[in-house]
């Protein structure tokens, strides 16, 4: 195989592992791709009052375990002098509360962060049969004549349901109808008729979500089992489908709450929307996995602002390399740029350009002069770095009595590269002369402010931190603008002339 084609082969495979590793984070971790985004989350508060009796009290509470078109984030209780359990009680989650001894009003409080899923729910398990209805007559006799009427009418257990809403809630039902009413609530009346059908039901007990809203209560509605999954339906008005802004708070048939050694107990709830970012809420939802073994989030917060800067430098690296070699821009050090552009992350890009070209100016005045002592390479560097970590001491001192705050942020350019670009600068002065210490120096300070745009750019750098794979897509760039040998387009414009004169 050609040698040039097995390069271009690895690279592409380099980048498509990159590429590949990052969406996979992306959608186990739910990171976002683009920085700011927000994700709405409800926090929806339970309250449970009730007179305790002055012995031993138990209270169980149902709480969400998988509502549909909501993910649990989060949850929490306030319960003084009461412990708390989840438990997981014949496929149900109930909240367990429970104390030695208690007497008089006494109020719990359950808490829970919900985000909004559209993912559909998973298929669920059948049900067993149900069981055989008894009515009393004449109920039995207008429940039969009511589901052939229904049945008439329907083809589906979905149609069925809707067909017997509508006979319940008809503005004048007749006179079966009427009497089922006059027995039974309609919700309840609904689940008889369609047991009686065959078809499976269970109830469930919903919270309608609206910011800001208190003391609201569950309202009942039904559910019925068809074709591998359970259809919620609203017995108020035949309505099908969970909305997005329903909570399926309790479904079954046992009670929302029971209280063992208390009374008089009322449930009551209030909710609040709230928007977080939706980078913290994929933090906070983290599952361990493969990928998490190497996150950077699990590092102590010192650490992570420490690779937050190191994974920027790939970048920085692929400045350097495009201007190099694709432009032609000449530099005072292969990566020096990517140390100034660094420097500048520490400071501001005005406030960096001044202290840089300030330090460097003198120090080539005083390197002129440290020329003439005949000093050797060694020690002429390291007076030159003496002589460096003065002029900084002197332009902090000097900026903080002229209002700038820059005694931190100056001491922050690497002072050994400052001066071997002194050094280097110096070298070139004598050698090549001015100009040429003026091309270098202005090319490495052209391509460190573009490395450090790049740096600074908000998308970069939210990439960078949170899909440290994608670094392996930059070295395939490197890889590829390293195997280029064709004109710069400095020297495509330097000779633009002659090849008009060729034509």
């Amino acid at each position: 195989m050609n040698s040039r084609l097995t390069f271009h082969i690895a690279v592409m495979l380099i980048a498509a592992i990159g590429v590949a590793t990052a969406w996979v984070r992306h959608t186990q971790t739910q990171i976002p791709l683009l920085p700011g985004a927000q994700q709405q989350v409800w926090l929806v508060e339970s309250r449970v009052d009730f007179v305790a009796d002055g012995g031993p009290v138990t209270v169980s509470l149902s709480i969400p375990k998988a509502p549909p078109g909501f993910r649990l984030l989060t949850e929490q209780t306030a319960s003084p002098g009461y412990g708390f359990a989840v438990v997981e009680d014949r496929g149900e989650r109930r909240g367990e509360w429970t104390i030695r001894s208690a007497r008089g009003p006494q109020t719990l409080y359950y808490k829970a962060q919900l985000v909004p899923d559209p993912a559909p729910p998973p298929p669920a398990a059948a049900p067993e049969p149900p069981a055989a209805v008894v009515w009393e007559e004449p109920q039995a006799t207008a429940a039969r004549q009511l589901l052939e009427r229904a049945a008439a009418t329907s083809s589906t257990p979905q149609s069925l349901t809707r067909e017997l809403i509508k006979l319940l809630t008809a503005v004048e039902p007749d006179q079966n109808t009427a009497l089922l009413l006059s027995a039974h609530p309609p919700v309840l009346a609904l689940d008889k008729l369609l047991l009686q059908a065959g078809v499976p039901t269970r109830m469930a007990m919903c919270l309608t979500l609206e910011d800001g809203r208190r003391n609201q209560r569950l309202v009942p509605m039904i559910e019925i089992f068809a074709d591998g999954h359970w259809h919620l339906f609203d017995p108020r008005n035949g309505r099908q489908g969970v909305p997005d802004d329903l909570l399926l708070w309790h479904q079954g048939g046992r009670s929302l709450v029971d209280v063992t050694g208390g009374s008089r107990t009322q449930v009551r709830f209030s909710m609040l929307s709230q928007t977080v970012p939706l980078l913290e809420l994929a933090r906070t939802e983290a599952a361990e996995g493969a990928l998490t073994l190497f996150d950077i989030h699990h590092l102590p917060v010192e650490e992570q602002n420490l690779f937050r800067i190191l994974l920027l430098l790939p970048l920085a690296s692929l400045v350097v390399v495009f201007a190099r070699i694709v432009i032609g821009l000449p530099t005072a050090g292969t990566f020096m740029p990517v140390l100034i552009a660094l420097a500048f992350l520490q400071t501001s890009l005005s406030l960096g350009l001044v202290s840089f070209l300030t330090i460097v100016s003198l120090g080539l005045l005083l390197r002129r002069y440290l020329s003439h002592l005949n000093l050797l390479l060694i020690a002429r560097i390291a007076a030159i770095v003496v002589i460096v970590v003065f002029l900084i001491g002197v332009l902090s001192v000097l900026g903080y009595r002229l209002g700038f705050n820059t005694g931190m942020t100056v001491t922050f350019f690497p002072i050994i590269i400052i001066a071997w670009t002194i050094e280097r600068m110096s070298i070139l002065w004598e050698e090549e002369g001015p100009r040429e210490v003026l091309v270098q120096g202005g090319g490495s300070l052209l391509v460190a402010i573009a490395a450090y745009l790049l740096m600074q750019w908000p998308v970069v750098a939210h990439l960078s931190f949170n899909f440290p794979e994608l670094n392996l897509v930059v070295l395939a760039l490197i890889l590829l603008i390293g195997n280029y040998t064709g004109y710069r387009l400095l020297e495509l414009y330097r000779f633009h002339t002659i090849m008009l004169e060729d034509r």
